[in-house]
This record gives structure tokens, C-alpha cells and sequence, in this order.
């Protein structure tokens, strides 16, 4: 098959051309009563120690996704001791989580704040995951105590493998967020860093595994009786880094040969690559993965080989689309704390990090704001050293912050119906809801 993006790259490019619609950051909409906001801000300071101790206790015991049952059982501790009960092994995975709070009628709004707690192999919370986790637990909290006068209902939603597995994509697929009007959670940024209320997003992953099967024979006796494995998959690679000079600058390829065959005098029978697609948009992903898989097959029929090509193994991670009406409440509150929410980012940025909450924000209204931890900003994600960070008391007053900005954030979205239905009408109008399947 031969793939051409013309079409795809030619809608791209008029949509870059218009400049990004760039609004204030003032919300028209009134939320909550002040009085519930000065409760929850107040409940979450009174919860201080104890979301602390937590944070630093994930941190000394980092757990793999889908393998993070001590982490799990010290959420549903922490939620014991606070009179909640949690619902462990739910939607067919028995690291995902969910405890509510509110309204058992059905009628009324429903808004679910969204924890992480899966850590890295060799560099443990180095993502942050346990601050995630934190703030979700201290936003739940609070918002608990007065959900009851916003009519609506609150459940935090405990999600496992957001660093590969994607955990969200398999709730929605067993239905954990039908029902769910709008969610939200925050993610740990560098230094003292606020992520904008316009122009913040990520990019949506596949993740591509290739095995290339040829024929053994003796290197030197008979190399004319072997298919080279090895050749296909340096074959593959090439291609790949050919193909880079010709995508979108909102496109990014990456990836490893993972088997490169076992014996120098052996025509390698067998190789192996992993190669993550990336792109900012839905059908720009779509266009690049197939890109790809037209070069994997052309390696195997360029060598002779047969190319064994494994497309999502793990849920696609579609990109963020942040919902702007919720995230102005966010800022609104995170101001009120004193912090600076900008209005929209120093420099364009093109590429950047994957999540698979980009999955949930496709599904229905969701915002997922990024707050510095503080330190000097040279240490970054995904480094051993930003683990340390998480524990930090700096770290912990942006966990309360955010907490508090989160909760008090989605109390005036259960509270007010006039910032409900603005924020429906702006997910309405940017597609509605997303499948991949789709």
C-alpha cells in the first residue's frame, strides 16, 4: 500500500495558517457560592500532613502499571480513614479504583476527579505520579464535604498505566466514565512552570512493533541461502529517518531495534523494532502511522523477509484536547493562590509528551493543567532527580494549591449550570466525542 498525505498535510496546513482563536482569561460564569470554595480550600490545608505522608510513602515504594496494588490499598486507606469507601478492582482491572460522593439520583451533574499512581521502571516517580494522586485525593476530599449543596455528584476515578498500558482507554471501553459529565485531574510540571489556559495539549501515540522473519544460513559458507532479518530492520529504520524530513513539525517518530539477530556469523533469522508514532491531531496520526507500516512492509519486501507488524498492542493515546471554559476555572483558582496562570505559551511548541487522559478528554468535556513543583527547573521529567522533587516542601504547596484549584474548580462546574452548558457547547463545537474506532 502507498499512502499519500496530500490531502490530510493540505487541510493541516490552512488550519496553521489561521491564527489560533486567543479569548481573555476572565470566566463570565459565577460558579459556586464563595463560602463552599473557603471550606474546601480550608478542608485541604486541614489534610495537609496526611497528603504529605502519602505522597512521600508512593515515592519510597514506586509500583509498574497495572502492578500498583500497594499503592491502590494505601489510597483506599487514606479514604477509610476519611469515612469513604472505595470500590478496588473495577472495570475489569484490579488497580483501577472508584469512591463518590453526592447525588445517587442520576440527575444531577457529574464530575470525576482522576488519579495516577503508576511509577517508571529504574527512575520510580519521576512523572510524579504520587503528587497526582495526591492532589486527586485532597480535591475528592473536599469537594465531598459540600457536593451536597451543589446538587451534583463527585467520583474519583483511579487509574493504572498511564506510562504505558493505557488505563484510561480500557475504562472507557468497560464503561467507567459513562455517566461522567466532565473530568479533570493535574499534572506535575518543572519549576515554577503553569501550563496556559490557551494552547496547551499533548500529542497522541501508537505504538508499532515490528518482527522481520527471514532465513538462517552460514554467513560465510552460504550467505546466498539466507533472507536477512537484520537487513530489514536497518532497512525499516532508514526508511523511518528518510520519512522525518517530510512530516508535519507536529509529528514525531521515534524508536529502537530491539534484536538485532544473535551471531555474527549467523544470517540473522529474526529481528525486532519498537517505534512510537506521534502527532498532534487525530487525523495527522492516523496519516503518519500508516506511513510507517508502508515502510515496515516495504523493508520485508525489499529483503525477502516477512515483516510481523504489531499495531497498538496498547490503547492509542489520542492528543489533549483541554477543555478552555473549565481550565478558566482552574486558573481563576490557582490565582486566588497566589501562582500566575499565563494566558497562552512563551513559544509555539510543536511535539511534546503523551497521556492517555487525551483519551478521556475526547470522550467527554475533561482539562488537564500542568503546575511546577518548583526547584530550578534543570531537572525535568522522566529524570531520576525530578522523583526527589515530589517530595519536597515546595512540592507539597503546589500539591495543595492544586488540589485546592482542582476541587474548587469543578464544585462551580457541578454548581453552575450556565458554566455546564458553556462548557458542553465547546466540546460540542470542537467534534464531540471521540473513538479511535471512529
Amino acid at each position: 500500500m502507498t499512502t499519500d498525505p496530500l490531502a490530510t498535510y493540505l487541510a493541516y496546513g490552512q488550519r496553521s495558517l489561521a491564527p489560533a482563536p486567543i479569548g481573555d482569561a476572565e470566566s463570565r460564569f459565577v460558579g459556586a457560592p464563595a463560602n463552599l470554595h473557603e471550606r474546601i480550600a480550608a478542608r485541604i490545608e486541614q489534610l495537609r500532613p496526611r497528603l504529605h505522608e502519602f505522597a512521600v510513602d508512593l515515592y519510597h515504594h514506586p509500583e509498574l502499571g497495572f502492578e500498583e496494588h500497594r499503592s491502590v490499598q494505601k489510597i483506599a486507606e487514606l479514604l477509610a480513614e476519611e469515612g469513604v469507601d472505595t470500590e478496588v478492582g473495577v472495570f475489569g482491572l484490579p488497580t483501577a479504583f472508584v469512591a463518590s460522593a453526592g447525588s445517587d439520583l442520576g440527575d444531577g451533574p457529574h464530575f470525576a476527579i482522576i488519579a495516577e499512581y503508576d511509577a517508571l521502571p529504574g527512575v520510580g516517580h519521576a512523572c510524579g505520579h504520587n503528587v497526582i494522586s495526591g492532589v486527586a485525593i485532597g480535591a475528592f476530599l473536599a469537594l465531598r464535604d459540600v457536593v451536597a449543596e451543589t446538587g451534583g455528584r463527585v467520583s474519583l476515578i483511579g487509574t493504572p498505566a498511564e506510562e504505558g498500558g493505557g488505563g484510561k482507554e480500557l475504562i472507557i471501553r468497560a464503561g467507567g466514565f459513562d455517566g461522567v459529565d466532565a473530568a479533570g485531574m493535574v499534572h506535575p510540571s518543572v519549576g515554577h512552570e503553569v501550563s496556559p489556559i490557551y494552547g496547551s495539549g499533548t500529542t497522541g501515540v501508537r505504538r508499532i512493533r515490528v518482527a522481520y522473519h527471514g532465513r538462517a544460513a552460514h554467513a560465510a559458507g552460504s550467505p546466498y541461502l539466507g533472507l536477512n532479518a537484520l537487513d530489514a530492520v536497518v532497512t525499516a529504520y532508514q526508511g523511518i529517518a528518510q520519512l522525518r524530513q517530510h512530516i508535519l513539525p507536529i509529528d514525531r517518530i521515534h524508536g529502537v531495534i530491539t534484536n538485532g539477530g544473535s551471531a555474527a556469523n549467523v544470517v540473522p533469522e529474526l529481528t525486532e523494532a519498537h517505534i512510537l508514532v506521534r502527532s498532534s491531531e487525530i487525523d495527522t496520526l492516523k496519516i503518519l502511522t500508516q506511513r510507517v507500516v508502508d515502510i515496515l512492509e516495504a523493508a520485508a519486501l525489499a529483503t525477502g523477509t516477512r515483516a510481523e507488524i504489531d499495531l497498538d498492542a496498547e490503547p492509542a493515546y489520542l492528543p489533549l484536547a483541554n477543555n478552555i471554559a473549565l481550565t478558566k476555572h482552574w486558573a481563576r483558582h490557582l490565582t486566588s493562590q497566589g501562582r500566575t496562570v499565563p494566558l497562552k505559551p512563551k513559544v509555539v511548541r510543536h511535539g511534546g509528551p503523551s497521556t492517555d487522559m487525551g483519551n478521556v478528554s475526547q470522550y467527554i468535556p475533561a482539562i488537564h493543567p500542568a503546575l511546577g513543583l518548583g526547584g530550578d527547573g534543570s531537572v525535568v521529567p522522566h529524570n531520576a532527580g525530578f522523583a526527589d522533587i515530589t517530595i519536597l516542601p515546595e512540592a507539597l504547596d503546589a500539591l495543595v494549591d492544586a488540589a485546592t484549584a482542582l476541587g474548587s474548580a469543578a464544585a462551580d462546574y457541578l454548581a453552575d449550570a450556565e458554566l455546564r452548558a458553556a462548557v458542553t457547547a465547546e466540546f460540542e463545537a470542537r467534534g464531540g466525542r471521540v473513538r479511535w474506532e471512529d
